[in-house]
């Protein structure tokens, strides 16, 4: 995680704002009740003080937010090939577990390598803010370290006592659209996603279920179901966070203390960023939103490190599934292309 001495975090929420911290930070163990305050935490959300609050903060829409890093590039990269080997071999330790009865679904992450011919960090915060909506740019940047991102996920969205939230599992290229609508596979890799949603939630209040729909992220499409809840009660965004992290969209199905310690080991061998699919959010003008922390690089000085999640279940094959980690990479890859028009027309 960055040092918090001379940092900048920054949430671009559904509502098309966006909400900017400025270090340094203070960190808290509870979200104070009346000033901005970012939650940054892990996957298994150890941080005793996860709630990071800015010395100063400030909400611009997202208009605004690319206007201030028009014209400003990313770095070059060189990328290092992973190797398929460890990953082969976490395949095979799941794949045993899910035939034991253990898992029905675990999300493992594969990292790729690379070095940047330059400082990244205020490159890579342009070209997470030049990523247009549906996608939510996020990032917690630091004088040297950081990490930023343009998510497809929204994990919580609350405001007094409506929330939404959505399912967002099942990935195929854009051109295969018309195959990935019918495959039982995808089909049922999200329906474990959006079913657990409705499970953890149903009890809180007035629950609304969206039909499954397909949402189109120029290069890779992914199902979505969206879901509403006006709750019966008051509840803190915190609460829901555990109630509903890990989604078996980045987490284990079914998540219980074995299967969760399973998956950070996991994710430990094979090099995963601590934040990669945690929660990411802010709590500021009476609102909490909330981001699943995917689609990002991290960084440390110039050496950087861009993860990727694939869902294995039963029915998964281990070259489809490593064909899926390298889409999904390329897609971030793509956020660090300039556009064709001037950054004055951007």
């Amino acid at each position: 995680m960055p040092t918090t001495s001379a940092s900048m975090a920054w949430l671009a929420r559904p509502d098309g704002s966006v909400v900017i911290g400025r270090g340094p930070f203070v960190s808290a163990p509870a979200a104070p009740d009346s000033t901005t305050a970012f939650f940054v935490q892990d996957f298994a959300l150890t941080d005793p003080s996860p709630w990071k609050i800015p010395s100063s903060a400030e909400i611009i829409d997202h208009p605004a937010f690319l206007a201030r890093h028009a014209g400003v590039r990313p770095p070059r990269c060189e990328w290092s090939v992973p190797d398929a080997t460890p990953f082969s071999c976490v395949f095979q330790e799941i794949m045993v577990a899910i035939q034991s009865g253990l898992f029905e679904k675990t999300v493992p992450v594969v990292t790729e390598a690379g070095t940047a011919s330059d400082h990244p960090g205020p490159g890579f915060v342009a070209a997470m803010a030049r990523q247009p909506a549906p996608l939510l740019s996020y990032g917690f940047v630091g004088r040297n370290d950081g990490f930023a991102g343009a998510t497809p996920e929204l994990l919580i969205s609350l405001h007094h006592r409506h929330l939404k939230t959505m399912a967002l599992a099942g990935t195929a290229r854009r051109d295969d659209r018309e195959v990935f609508a019918v495959d039982e596979k995808e089909i049922r890799e999200h329906e474990y996603v959006a079913q657990t949603l409705v499970s953890k939630l149903t009890d809180l209040g007035s629950l609304s279920r969206r039909p499954r729909s397909i949402l189109d992220l120029d290069s890779i499409v992914h199902f979505l179901t969206n879901i509403e809840v006006d709750l019966d009660g008051s509840l803190c965004s915190e609460a829901l966070l555990k109630r509903l992290h890990p989604t078996p969209a980045l987490g284990p199905l079914p998540r219980t203390a074995e299967t969760l310690d399973m998956l950070l080991e996991w994710r430990r061998r094979l090099h995963c960023p601590p934040e990669f699919g945690a929660p990411f959010g802010v709590s500021c003008d009476g609102r909490f939103d909330a981001v699943v922390a995917i689609r990002g690089i991290w960084w440390q000085d110039r050496q950087l490190i861009l993860p990727a999640g694939c869902g294995i279940i039963e029915a998964s094959r281990l070259v489809n599934e490593w064909r899926e980690l390298r889409l999904k990479r390329d897609s971030v890859k793509r956020f660090l292309d300039l556009p064709s028009q001037s950054p004055q027309s951007v």
